[in-house]
């Protein structure tokens, strides 16, 4: 059972979810022992012309993959010797059906130690990919520290897909001479393409970040650094075609903040009393990555941020989740009126709200990052 069908379970019997997966665990630890006593008492039971065989062979086959290398032993051997036992208590086992028989469950039993080795293999190899994606993912998407600059952060990364740790989103916050600047964007794509194209804009908002004098110039040095590396890795550009971003700048003390939105939904900012105002862009703007469609000067958008405020900067991961009757989340409504202490509670509220919303099963992967002005 996946872990989306079991939580669906979790939903239909008004369960929580971790109890729901002990049960299920517990059921799928001794159901191999149940099948082995089943089978005794069915050849007790039944006419000597019915046979218990599929229960003993049901038996290693289901504990092989799912248990240790000792307890599929345990289980064939368990099945062997219930086999053999029972023909010989009932007084055939020296007929050719009992032997055929036997000699089925002592075959099927070593398939089961075989294939117990090739699934311990399979996770032994699964666990050091997952470590290499947990390793990719630090590297490229850095955990930002709780505190830059005077400013209090937290980022999450939730991935669609289960057992992924990144994909085509992306986040970055870097403290400069010109205030705290942060970038959170959307790769068109999925796959290898997408995470190159992640690692390239990351680099090279960090380089910019440091450098450039205004955000307008930040966001120019990520389009130019896309068309490059489209130019550079072919096919880059033309299988991911854009990213989506939004950057904004934190100026130090100033109680504002500068945004430059290339196609990106738009940042909340929430204040420290519950008002909440969605920060659309006074002038839409093409993705980056579609400067050869034309070329336009960006504009910082600038507004004020007091003390106590949260700006909250999102994928469309958060805001095209659907539910099961593909209606869609909508954070602003979910947030207004609400007050959070830490931006950390407020990404762990959304992400558990989300999973609620959805049923435990999203689509498309969701990166938050919220900003806190103490």
């Amino acid at each position: 059972m996946s872990r989306r069908e079991t939580r669906q379970v979790a939903r239909s019997a008004g369960e929580p979810e971790a109890v729901v997966i002990s049960r299920v665990r517990t059921l799928v630890s001794v159901l191999p022992a149940l099948l082995i006593v089943t089978g005794i008492v069915y050849d007790y039971a039944t006419p000597r012309d019915f046979t218990a065989v599929p229960f003993f062979t049901a038996a290693p086959l289901i504990a092989a993959p799912l248990s240790s290398l000792r307890t599929t032993v345990v289980t064939s051997a368990a099945a062997l010797v219930a086999a053999y036992v029972v023909h010989l208590r009932l007084g055939f086992a020296a007929n050719a059906d009992s032997i055929t028989e036997t000699v089925t469950v002592a075959t099927v039993a070593v398939l089961a130690v075989v294939i117990n080795q090739v699934v311990r293999r399979g996770d032994r190899r699964l666990a050091s990919a997952r470590e290499i994606a947990e390793a990719a993912q630090r590297a490229v998407l850095p955990q930002p520290q709780a505190r830059i600059g005077g400013f209090e952060i937290a980022a999450r990364y939730e991935a669609a897909q289960e057992g992924a740790f990144i994909g085509g989103d992306l986040y970055a916050v870097q403290d400069t001479a010109y205030g705290v600047r942060v970038v959170l964007g959307d790769v068109r794509g999925k796959g290898m393409g997408a995470v190159a194209a992640v690692a390239v804009v990351i680099g090279a908002f960090r380089e910019a970040a440091e450098q450039e004098a205004t955000l307008e110039a930040v966001a120019q040095r990520l389009e130019r650094a896309l068309a490059r590396e489209g130019t550079r890795r072919d096919g880059l550009e033309a299988a991911e075609g854009f990213t989506t971003a939004v950057l904004a700048e934190l100026p130090h003390g100033d109680g504002i903040v500068r945004i430059v939105n290339r196609g990106h939904p738009p940042p909340l900012l929430l204040a420290a009393d519950g008002t909440l105002r969605t920060l659309d862009p006074a002038e839409p703007a093409l993705p980056l990555g579609m400067g050869d469609l034309g070329t336009w000067p960006d504009r910082a958008e600038e507004t004020t941020f007091p003390g106590g405020a949260m700006l909250l900067l999102h994928t469309d991961g958060l805001s095209e989740a659907r539910d099961e009757h593909g209606a869609f989340f909508d954070p602003a409504a979910r947030l207004t009126g609400r007050v959070f202490r830490t931006p950390a509670t407020l990404l762990a509220a959304l992400a558990d709200e989300v999973r609620r919303h959805t049923g435990g099963g999203t689509t498309d992967d969701m990166a938050l990052l919220a900003v806190r002005r103490p």
